[in-house]
């Protein structure tokens, strides 16, 4: 069963972008542009992201 975890080693800021990747196996970096246009565009993208920080759990140590 996948589980969703804040990525230790594929982050910038808290690992958020890094672990959506892992979870839906594509790119960080299209995650990133995403988030950066929902920042730029309608500005709840870092409302949302800041919630996703603070919610999701950090990946166990392997």
């Amino acid at each position: 069963m996948k589980r969703l975890y804040r990525s230790r080693t594929n982050k910038k800021i808290f690992g958020v972008c890094g672990g959506l990747g892992e979870y839906f196996e594509m790119d960080p970096t299209i995650i990133r542009l995403a988030l950066l246009l929902l920042i730029v565009f309608a500005g709840a993208g870092l409302l949302a992201y800041i919630i996703a920080a603070l919610v999701m759990p950090i990946e166990p140590m392997a």
